[in-house]
């Protein structure tokens, strides 16, 4: 039984650096790697990219498909439910190693009807929908970045500060400098909240 494991990029700015160490640390054996061109739409449908296709027409019953996270296949929920359709049918299993999806068993079937089990197609929706709008809120994002002349990157210790102070200007603090309440006025923790 193979192991197969897909990589993709939305852009060709874009590395699969982080793919490669999440699959790395799962320690596939004997992986064989289909990798798409850089910049392979996560809009084109994961049945129509070349190098799925190819990883489908390689695969033989039994064998598992190896993903770093479920949105470097797929973000729109008929395509994921589309490609486990696929995958029962050619009797793949599916393994996700980071992300929403790592710890379901998305091909869990009903014992009697061999239909996806309804809670397995309520999270898929779910996180589905989580997905699309992240598509569209990075899309939306980077093209406002684009007219302000910046090429909507942060830099990760920029981007670590930029996360402290908003986490600063969030919340209120005591003399021990623990939280003590939001300023939203939502739920206090840890500590009493200061009414």
């Amino acid at each position: 039984m193979a192991n197969l494991v897909y990589k993709r990029v939305s852009t060709d700015q874009q590395s699969t650096a982080w793919q490669d160490l999440v699959l790395a640390e799962a320690g596939i054996e004997d992986p064989i790697v289909f990798e798409e061109e850089p910049g392979t739409s996560s809009r084109l449908h994961p049945l129509q990219r070349p190098k799925f296709r190819e990883l489908l027409t390689y695969a033989r019953p039994g064998d598992t498909v190896h993903i770093s996270e479920m949105f470097r296949l797929v973000r729109g929920n008929q395509h994921i439910l589309d490609v486990l359709d696929v995958l029962h049918r050619d009797r793949l299993a599916l393994r996700i190693h980071d992300g929403a999806f790592s710890a379901m068993d998305l091909t869990a079937r009903h014992p009697r009807t061999g239909e996806l089990l309804s809670t397995v197609k309520f999270m898929v929706q779910t996180l589905a929908a989580a997905g699309e709008l992240q598509r569209e809120l990075t899309y939306d994002g980077l093209r406002a970045a684009e007219a302000k002349g910046s090429k909507g990157r942060t830099s990760p210790r920029r981007h670590g500060v930029q996360r402290a102070r908003r986490f600063a200007d969030e919340t209120d603090t005591g003399r021990s400098g623990r939280r003590t309440r939001p300023r939203s006025g939502g739920a206090c923790s840890p500590g009493p909240c200061a009414r």
